[in-house]
Parts: structure tokens; sequence; C-alpha cells
């Protein structure tokens, strides 16, 4: 099957942020006058989940403001750590990005809050390849949504969803994409259409 674009997720597809998100996490709720340190493990099985139910895993004692104040000190944090070139990307992204935006339209939709994933893409340096973004915190909508309205906005005609999560499966299905899964994320898939060990033999498929 030729596709015309790729949509890609970000964490776990297009870099490891773990040991930054965990000190966002630490700080915030240092921050916020919290007892309680998360660990990499807490963390790991939030990645992809939209921001709502990750705070009211992580959160469970806290209000619902109170949670959205923790929230607010760990997302301040998270940006400036990004900013600061926290996180690490993975092997290729960079190069392969580039390559493939010589022949694909190429977006990303992620569950994170509004503005981390501009700041991703100025650190790893992508921002000319990438047509365009949404974010879990733009609207508050699932991924399906966002494919969906990027799909719309962009006369996509064949586009593929890549992720590292079943979660992004399901959400390929809802949107009624096809579904590249990339295995070295943070979860397995139960099904996909593709899928890939490392990101250079995805951009070697690709071209």
């Amino acid at each position: 099957m030729k596709f015309d674009s790729i949509i890609f997720d970000m964490d776990g597809t297009l870099w490891d942020p773990t040991e930054l998100y965990l000190q966002a996490w630490n700080s915030g709720l240092k921050t916020s006058g919290v007892d309680k340190v998360l660990t990499a493990e807490d963390l790991k099985p939030m990645m992809g989940v939209n921001g709502k139910t990750v705070l009211e895993t992580l959160l469970p004692e806290q209000n619902a403001e109170g949670r959205q104040r923790i929230a607010d000190a760990v997302n301040a944090r998270r940006r400036e750590l990004i900013t600061s070139g926290g996180g690490t990307m993975y092997p290729g992204v960079k190069e392969g990005i580039k390559k493939l935006s010589e022949k694909y339209k190429l977006f990303i939709v992620s569950n994170c809050p509004k503005g981390i994933i501009t700041l991703f893409m100025n650190r790893a340096g992508i921002t000319d390849y990438i047509v365009d973004e949404m974010a879990y915190g733009f609207n508050l909508k699932p991924k399906n949504h966002n494919i969906k309205l990027l799909i719309k906005k962009h006369h996509l005609q064949s586009p593929i969803y890549v992720g590292d999560t079943d979660i992004d499966r399901v959400e390929s299905e809802q949107a009624g994409v096809p579904f590249a899964f990339v295995s070295y994320g943070f979860a397995v898939a139960e099904k996909y259409d593709l899928s890939f060990d490392n990101f250079d033999s995805l951009v070697r498929h690709f071209s």
C-alpha cells in the first residue's frame, strides 16, 4: 500500500523522555508541597495515555483542583527541561525525519499538553520537516479525533499512524488508518499493519 503521509506518535516513538518526565514530575510534586516521589516504573505505563487519566492514576488522593495545580507545576518544569535539551532522542530520528519529508507529509499527534510538541520539535531539530501537529492539550480530544482533524485539514488521502503502544493501535483503528508499530518503545501492540525494531528500518521501508 502506498501512503502520502505519515503521522507519528511522540513519546516512545521519536524519543525516550522517561528521565526528563520523572524529573519534571518529582520537581512539580515537591514544588506543590506533595510528599510523594515517583519512579520510572510509575511513569512508563502512563506514556501515551491522556492527561486526565494520568493525573487520576498517579494522584488518586488529590481532588481535581489539586491535580491541576500539580499538573501546572509539572508541565512548567517539563517545558524548561525540554528547552534545555533534556530527553533522549532515538538513533536516526533527525536524519530519518528529514529524509522522509522529501517524500511524505509528516505530522505528530500526541496525548501531551499544548505546546510540548513544538518544544520537542525544536529540541530535536525537526521543525522544518513537520507539516503540522496536534496535542491532547489543544482540545482534550483523543488521538483518533485529532488524527481525523489533520486528515481533513490537510486533505490526506492515504496516511499511516506510527506508534509504540496498543493504545496507538486502537486509536489508529478508530481513526480508520493503518498502524505501524515500533517495538523499541514503551509497550506492545496486539496487532499492526507494519512493525519496525528501530527507526532506521522504518525509514528504509518508506524510502
